[in-house]
């Protein structure tokens, strides 16, 4: 079985961007399947297309100060240009920006696997030059299409401990090696390369202590006390990891009640595999003592790559009270407030707390287990 056979959401919608004049960027960790993403895309075409790669060190020499017609003179007659960790490339928006304004029969795809060089096409020099789409790991609804509700249902116990790498799925028969593999320095490859990263050991210490206080709030000056760095250092290192999309934090929601947690954060990850191989910890679920904190997780990341592909732009919260009345996800997209109670066991008993009922009266309650899953997640399966 080939990655290109798990259908990626996405394809359809960059396919319809394609020749409309603007750059195409391609965001997401590393390993998703950006490259195998982007080169079915091309060979999909009729048209001749050029790849480059930023690792290359004369791609990187090249494309860093260019012109048009150096630019010209590179690519030749192809009509799609693939740059392929277009991080490693500095001043890549200024390259990209002659491409789109001075090459205009020519369509550029740039993938990245990390925000650090990216971040300026946000900015100048890219605005209103670019489609950005960001690529996740395979999702629950993928998967349902590639084969089958009943058995990804199955397979749910096998993502919360190996997650949705696309390697991890097409080869479950490796996926330990894999994932210690994918866990180590080559994940987070784009940190190690800046300089504000000295002390490696340390980001892995770092990295170990948000596995371990998953779906837990996160408190950067005792953290700080527990990996042996100041504050400031924690908060650094956090923000580039959110930056490499190996972690993402989930805020405080708070607007009515004077008790409510204003400044609180927990940290997930952006796969549940990447998490327990950083702690070496690949247990079945009924030898875990974390799996609440993994169902937390999966649901969360799920809901996320749904809504992304639907086009809304949904926030994400946790809420909690000083007299700890807690909920694990607030969803504030459209509008409207859903509010996510994850449950592994169906069997478990939820009781949404009264002060957050009153004073959000129109807020959806939802509780998520194993049996309702796909419906809370929004799937009509």
């Amino acid at each position: 079985m080939s990655l290109t056979t798990i259908h990626r959401r996405i394809y359809s919608k960059i396919q319809q961007r394609l020749f409309r004049g603007k750059a195409i960027l391609i965001f997401g960790p590393r390993q998703v399947g950006k490259s195998t993403l982007c080169e079915f895309i091309l060979k999909e075409t009729s048209l001749s297309f050029f790849i480059l790669n930023g690792d290359d060190g004369d791609v990187r020499s090249e494309l860093s100060e260019t012109s048009a017609t150096r630019l010209r003179s590179i690519i030749g007659n192809h009509k799609l240009v693939f740059i392929d960790e277009a991080q490693r490339i500095p001043n890549i928006g200024l390259t990209l920006k002659i491409f789109v304004d001075q090459l205009k029969d020519v369509q550029v795809i740039a993938t990245g696997s990390s925000a650090f060089d990216l971040a300026n096409l946000s900015n100048e020099p890219l605005t209103g030059r670019k489609y950005e789409f960001f690529l996740f790991p395979p999702s629950f609804g993928e998967m349902v299409e590639h084969h089958g509700l009943l058995e990804e249902k199955r397979l749910i116990e096998q993502r919360l401990i190996f997650g949705s790498y696309p390697e991890i799925i097409t080869h479950p028969s490796d996926a330990e090696e894999l994932l210690k593999l994918l866990s180590g320095s080559y994940l987070y490859k784009d940190l190690l390369m800046l300089e504000q990263i000295k002390k490696p050991v340390l980001l892995e210490k770092v990295l170990k202590a948000l596995a371990l206080q998953l779906g837990n709030e996160v408190n950067y000056h005792k953290l700080g006390q527990l990996v042996g760095a100041d504050k400031n250092t924690v908060e650094k290192y956090i923000d580039l990891l959110q930056k490499s999309y190996v972690i993402f934090t989930v805020p405080a929601f708070n607007r009515n009640l004077r008790n409510e947690l204003k400044k609180g954060k927990k940290i997930y990850f952006y796969d549940c595999g990447i998490r327990n191989a950083i702690l070496g910890n690949f247990n079945p679920i009924v030898k875990r003592t974390d799996v609440g904190a993994l169902w937390e997780n999966y649901f969360l990341v799920e809901r996320m790559k749904y809504q992304a592909f639907r086009g809304i732009d949904a926030k994400f919260f946790f809420w909690r009270t000083t007299a700890k009345q807690e909920i694990d996800f607030v969803e504030e997209s459209e509008g409207n407030l859903t509010v996510f109670e994850c449950k592994w066991s169906p069997k478990a008993k939820v009781r949404f707390p009264l002060p957050f009922t009153e004073a959000y009266p129109d807020a959806r309650l939802q509780t998520v287990n194993i049996e309702n899953f796909e419906k809370n997640l929004g799937y009509d399966y």
